[in-house]
């Protein structure tokens, strides 16, 4: 069964936001995720901020994250945010977005 993909604006942004080569490699990964949604690794306690129940999976030599949640009921894949994983960036970010603590 193939599961949809949708964004949340701001990983919508994000995506619009990479460069070409980039954003081809990252739709790749967005396709990879319709066929297969738990192809990327679980989250759990990144650097204080707890994302257990999201999932990431990389591109770019593994400089860039995809976290996402995968929505059993709704057969959907939620891109919640596409980022450099440099300094955690990526999942201060999340954590913002999803009202989490320790988003900064």
């Amino acid at each position: 069964m193939a599961y949809r993909v949708e964004f949340l604006p701001a990983a919508a942004r994000e995506f619009e936001a990479l460069d070409g080569s980039l954003k081809r490699i990252a739709a790749k990964q967005v396709e990879k995720l319709t066929k297969n949604p738990w192809a990327g690794d679980p989250l759990g306690n990144r650097m204080g901020i707890d994302l257990t129940g999201y999932r990431k999976i990389y591109f770019a030599k593994k400089a860039y994250r995809i976290v996402y949640e995968v929505l059993k009921d709704r057969v959907v894949v939620l891109i919640i945010g596409i980022g450099k994983r440099e300094r955690a960036e990526i999942y201060r970010d999340v954590a913002r977005r999803l009202g989490l603590r320790g988003g900064g």
